[in-house]
């Protein structure tokens, strides 16, 4: 008789390392979401007239600066400073650029777009990402998805369809008696589009660098986020005309969307390293429901019945698409 050890998935020390990780996973992912769909919001408390009172450029290059200054402290802390000695290839370091260009973009498109809708309409809408990157993760790095993934990536889809529907600006002088509430205008529409196309397109390369080299994670950060703080900074330089000077308007508001964002930043990478592009889109569409709740809580926005209806197909996208 031939004795099999129990080495499968019942094994014990098998079970308590995937439990483990899962609670980790969950941990990083729910931390995400919180500072995710916290962004708009904060962003729309510092406003002042109607009009962010800070420069939008220098924000960007100071959250650049700080995810530069945490992967740099962490390579020294992981004892990788070796990689450092001496200088790094052209062809290893060029292709960190190209995602530096594009999250430029989209880091100055996400402060500009608040001006055309409201926080929990720029979240929802977001999730039109959803098209750009599926089609990109799918073409550009070959994978392939179930049919009951692309129903659930389809049921995003339509959350963000349902909500602008409902929340599109009619102009009505009627409701714009009764208070705030959930509104985009045309051109605001138009910049998620672009937003979301661009988004698709970095997040997608960035995995693709990422996992394409086997380099500390904290290594590749610094080469993405040089490019990052140069790229901004130049961006900041160019918009020097403007009235506001570089940390003017800074408030304590104004430092935690700093601080979220680099945080957001790096937990990102590890998704795109160890996960996908595709989780990333779930987190994402997770925290709508974050932003709701702030939104209603600190600018008295006022929720309409049916927003719960693109609340619940996100949430039975999420139980699909990972069944």
């Amino acid at each position: 008789m031939i004795v099999i050890p129990n080495v499968g998935t019942s094994s014990p020390a098998r079970i308590r390392r995937l439990w483990v990780k899962r609670i980790q996973w969950g941990l990083l992912l729910g931390l995400m979401v919180v500072i995710y769909g916290s962004h708009a919001p904060l962003i729309a408390l510092t406003k002042v007239d109607g009009r962010v009172p800070f420069n939008p450029s220098s924000c960007v290059v100071m959250i650049e600066l700080a995810k530069l200054l945490i992967s740099l402290a962490t390579l020294v802390l992981t004892g990788g400073t070796s990689a450092l000695r001496a200088p790094p290839h052209l062809v290893l370091v060029a292709p960190y650029a190209v995602p530096a260009i594009l999250y430029a973009l989209n880091n100055n498109l996400i402060v500009v777009m608040q001006a055309y809708m409201d926080p929990s309409s720029y979240q929802v809408l977001s999730n039109l990402k959803i098209a750009s990157t599926a089609l990109l993760y799918s073409v550009c790095l070959g994978k392939r998805l179930r049919a009951a993934q692309w129903l659930a990536l389809g049921l995003l889809m339509g959350a963000g369809v349902c909500h602008s529907y409902s929340s599109l600006d009619t102009g009505d002088p009627e409701r714009a008696e009764e208070g705030p509430r959930l509104h985009i205008t045309a051109w605001g529409l138009f910049l998620v589009l672009v937003y979301c196309c661009v988004s698709g397109l970095a997040a997608v390369y960035t995995e693709r660098v990422l996992k394409s080299q086997k380099l500390p994670l904290s290594l590749q950060n610094l080469y993405l986020y040089v490019f990052g703080v140069a790229i901004n900074g130049l961006s900041s330089l160019s918009s020097v005309a403007s009235d506001k000077s570089f940390l003017e308007g800074y408030s304590g508001a104004v430092w935690l969307i700093i601080a979220g964002q680099a945080a957001n930043g790096l937990l990102m990478s590890v998704v795109l390293k160890h996960g996908s592009g595709i989780t990333r889109l779930f987190v994402i569409s997770c925290s709508m429901l974050v932003n709701a709740l702030l939104s209603w809580a600190t600018l008295g926005l006022q929720l309409t019945p049916l927003f719960l209806l693109p609340v619940s197909m996100v949430a039975l996208a999420a139980y699909l698409y990972y069944m």
